[in-house]
């Protein structure tokens, strides 16, 4: 019987992966195995390598064998009944903000939201669902929608499969991105994959309404997301396409356009550091049809990741992205974010521009000084047209200190931007206060003069940098803070999740603003709830939440 030691044990094993070997991955229907490279794995998506060695704990290190083994006799168990075991909700603290329905106890993270233009009513938030391991068809994308602003979950569910051609139905995987255009129609983004061998593997687009999506069944209803399409798909087990963004808006003559980017890492040799990564973008039609094949964005980087793409006001699509320097040639980390810019309603990007040499990002496999969670520095952009012309800003962070290249000590949230679509930029402005700041977005905030910037901080702990809470802070558009203000209360203690513990608590969260109200979807682990998936007592565990805020 799985015990709740040995089960908190579990994703302790997935942090030491990028040193305890390589990650066997068997060709579909071949008698040869592929091996994904331990350099792919520090940036590669956490719930791909959960999921694959939940479903093979043979092919896991030796030392978590019995971990992943226990997890996968617990699944098997909970896939027939999963118990529902009562909630203590109502008495949890920021439970009104809380912004899901489980039972389970099961963990959501990484989380993406939207809010309609011109029905503020309509909230619809992205997650990795946990709940997905004792899905039926492993679908793992959740989806959580409000039609009164947030107050409550109207409805809530897991993204249907993606049929890859053929009758091949692969199920979403995480890596989630919402959107809605400026007629409320509603727009999904993320990974789809095979968990028991991550291939095949592609980005999945989805497309539903506020009507619908209030009046479907929910759970794993495929009604809910009705129109579903495979907008790009690794073309062998040597690939593996991660960490999609995605931008739903207006593009010149092309009109109403989605633009979806990801990284596409690739196995060229045996050796640890035989792998490329490459930054591609793919422009689908507003009603998701009529999809251009990818696009590379990145140069002859080797190592590359984070996109994120803009449709700005002006019609223009910009995508950013980092190269990560030193991690392929074991030497100290550096991060050098980059821009490309495409003209209004063309696939055509101009030349690639350099936003900033960051001497001391939060390093892949590093952590921060007192958290033990996986976190690296993920640059977020954004557009605003100022004195009539578009500025494009960029959002990282940056370590005050690294001790022994590895150890982020107070990491800060730094901004540039530039009036010249990346030929200058502005001076490099320190946005967060004190202490340990990670996970930042960015937000326009059409209809307000300022932007919304939001991030983890640390610097209420002001013993240990230890627990974490939400910061929301107005800009001008300079670039300087106008406003600021905690939306957590109390701390959240990120290490309290039974199931994930202190390891991984997403890669992002996103804040949406429009007319100077701010929206946060965020994981924290105010709730206890018992875990369904074994016997157990009501315990703090990890949930998605959502914060709304004047700026």
């Amino acid at each position: 019987m799985a015990t709740r030691s040995r089960t908190k044990r579990l994703l302790k094993a997935v942090a030491g992966l990028v040193v305890l070997g390589m990650l066997i991955l068997p060709a579909a229907g071949a008698q040869n195995q592929h091996t994904l490279r331990a350099g792919i794995q520090a940036q590669l998506s956490q719930g791909p390598l959960v999921r694959y060695y939940i479903a093979h704990p043979d092919q896991a290190p030796a030392a978590q064998q019995d971990t992943f083994t226990a997890l996968a006799e617990a699944r098997a168990r909970a896939g027939a009944s999963a118990r529902a075991q009562g909630t203590s909700a109502a008495a949890a603290p920021m439970a009104s903000a809380r912004f899901n329905r489980d039972e389970l106890g099961l963990p959501q993270n990484e989380d993406s939201v939207t809010r309609c233009a011109h029905n503020h009513k309509v909230v619809v938030e992205g997650t990795n669902d946990y709940r997905g391991i004792v899905d039926p068809a492993e679908n793992f994308t959740g989806w959580d929608f409000s039609n009164d602003g947030g107050k409550s979950v109207t409805n809530e569910g897991l993204l249907p499969p993606i049929d890859f051609g053929g009758g091949t139905l692969v199920p979403s995987g995480g890596d989630p991105v919402n959107m809605s255009d400026g007629k409320c129609k509603l727009y999904a983004v993320d990974l789809n994959y095979d968990p028991n061998t991550l291939f095949p593997n592609g980005i999945g687009l989805y497309k539903s309404n506020p009507q619908t999506l209030a009046s479907c069944p929910g759970g794993t209803d495929s009604s809910c997301w009705p129109k579903r399409k495979l907008v790009a798909a690794a073309t062998g087990p040597e690939h593996f396409l991660d960490k999609p963004w995605a931008y739903v808006g207006i593009s010149g003559d092309a009109g109403k356009v989605v633009w979806i980017t990801y990284t596409d890492f690739t196995t060229t040799g045996p050796g640890p550091t035989d792998f490329t990564a490459s930054i591609y973008a793919v422009r689908c039609a507003g009603d998701i049809s009529g999809c251009t094949d990818p696009i590379k964005i990145s140069g002859n980087e080797q190592d590359v990741q984070f996109s994120d793409v803009t449709i700005g006001p002006d019609g223009r699509t910009y995508i950013s992205w980092s190269q990560i320097n030193g991690e392929i040639e074991g030497t100290p980390q550096s991060f050098d974010q980059k821009l490309r810019v495409a003209q209004p309603g063309s696939t055509t990007f101009g030349r690639i521009r350099s936003v900033s040499h960051e001497n001391e990002p939060i390093p892949f496999g590093g952590v921060l000084h007192a958290n033990d969670f996986r976190v690296a520095t993920y640059p977020k952009s954004e557009v605003k047209i100022v004195n009539g012309q578009p500025r494009v800003y960029v959002v990282w962070e940056g370590c005050r200190a690294r001790p022994l290249d590895s150890i982020c000590e107070e990491p800060q949230v730094k901004l540039r931007y530039s009036d010249s679509f990346g030929r200058g930029w502005s001076n490099t402005k320190i946005l967060s206060a004190s202490g340990d700041n990670y996970f930042t977005t960015i937000s326009r905030n059409p209809g307000a003069r300022g932007l919304a910037v939001a991030w983890f901080t640390n610097r209420h702990d002001g013993v240990f940098h230890n627990r974490q809470d939400i910061e929301l802070v107005k800009i001008n558009p300079d670039g300087q803070v106008r406003s600021r203000a905690r939306l957590t209360h109390p701390s959240n203690e990120s290490e309290s999740d039974p199931l994930l513990g202190g390891v991984f608590i997403g890669d992002y969260i996103e804040v949406t603003a429009r007319n100077n109200v701010a929206a946060v979807a965020y994981n924290a682990n105010y709730r206890s709830e018992p875990l369904g998936l074994d016997d157990g007592l009501p315990v703090p565990q990890q949930d998605n939440y959502l914060s709304k805020a004047g700026l």
